[in-house]
């Protein structure tokens, strides 16, 4: 079976005085996504010139190793918990062509 590396980039911007709580709840991500199936990395970071502009770089096996993760508990939370301290994220999803 050839798989294909899917990429994926995320964007948050935080509301204004919510960032350290943005920070917070991204930094949880971490631990259980990185020890799921299929996933290569799962990386967080901060602008350099804004702290209240967060982004995510994943990288999975497969779509379907994505497909599992945005069903998983700690995703869901995360979906919940963003509404009141996070505008709306902005995913894109990248192939490598070289």
């Amino acid at each position: 079976m050839n798989l294909t590396i899917l990429t994926l980039v995320v964007t948050f911007q935080a509301r204004p005085g919510k960032e350290a709580e943005l920070r917070a709840l991204l930094t949880g991500m971490l631990a259980p996504t990185r020890k799921e199936a299929g996933c290569l990395n799962y990386d967080l970071h901060i602008a350099a010139d804004d702290p209240s502009k967060f982004l995510i770089y994943e990288n999975w096996a497969s779509k379907g190793h994505h497909e599992a993760h945005d069903k998983t508990r700690h995703v869901e939370n995360l979906r919940a918990r963003l509404k009141g301290i996070s505008l709306q994220p902005v995913k894109t999803f990248w192939e490598k062509i070289g």
